[in-house]
């Protein structure tokens, strides 16, 4: 059992739904986003979603395209963002933590170095946006068997004949993508995204959660109550390409935690 799976079978016992965080490692600098990310669980953050500053990201919208290229301007490397989850351990042995990002620098790095080095930083989830499930032999596989959980992508376009082949590798929860298009572009319809989670839940017995397109503590709450939790990415980096301090950054993160937890 993975720290994912076992903070999702705690939640469930509580009868409370999942708020998932995302923040690009290294946005504005190393010492800041380090900060922030020690102070999400207190926030009341349930999983950290961290960010793998990428040149190229393609299903991100401006506001972590910018994120990512502050990171990358500021010396954030994939070494570095390692080094945030090991730093992180020292104090938080239970917080899962998934690395989310580009297929680039994990296959430049070597994917069985990249595993080794990541389970020893205490990484729980993978979410690689760019590899279909047809290659899951080049990293879902070799990720499981080293331990780590494949979290993958389900979009309004993964149609009944698509979706078990979505789901076939798949670890940890399922990431539910509210609208069709980048981050940070759209808000998330209830109406929309009840069915969708409805279809899901029927072929697999993983949590759903469900990201993109969330900004407010009430978004969050209604969303989570239609799915197993929801994820916040966008809104959060918005605070923090805005120049609020860490202090509060985390009092935004945790207006929306609460409101997940409300659901």
């Amino acid at each position: 059992m993975t720290r994912i799976d076992a903070k999702f079978a705690q939640l469930k016992a509580e009868g409370k739904k999942a708020f998932v965080s995302y923040i690009m490692a290294g946005d504005p600098d190393l010492g800041t986003s380090l900060e922030v990310m020690k102070g999400l669980p207190a926030a009341g953050v349930d999983i950290i979603e961290l960010g793998i500053p990428f040149t190229d990201p393609m299903a991100d919208g401006p506001t972590i395209q910018l994120a990512g290229q502050r990171a990358l301007e500021g010396g954030q490397t994939l070494q570095k963002t390692l080094d945030m989850a090991t730093e992180f351990r020292k104090t938080d042995d239970t917080t899962p933590i998934v690395l989310m990002g580009y297929y680039n620098p994990i296959y430049n790095r070597g994917v069985d170095t990249f595993l080794a080095d990541a389970k020893a930083a205490g990484i729980d989830g993978l979410i690689v946006v760019d590899l279909p499930p047809e290659e899951d032999v080049e990293l879902c596989i070799p990720a499981r068997k080293a331990g780590l959980n494949f979290i993958r992508l389900a979009t309004p376009t993964t149609d009944d004949k698509r979706l078990p082949k979505v789901l076939q590798n798949t670890s940890g929860f399922v990431y539910y993508v509210s609208v069709t298009g980048i981050t940070g572009a759209q808000a998330a319809q209830q109406t929309e995204v009840a069915p969708e989670v409805a279809r899901i839940k029927a072929k697999t017995d993983l949590p759903v959660i469900v990201g993109f397109g969330i900004n407010t503590p009430e978004a969050a709450k209604t969303i989570a109550g239609v799915a197993d939790g929801c994820v916040v990415g966008s809104a959060i980096v918005k605070e923090i390409a805005a120049g609020k301090t860490p202090g509060e950054v985390l009092d935004f993160v945790a207006g929306l935690a609460g409101g997940a937890h409300s659901a």
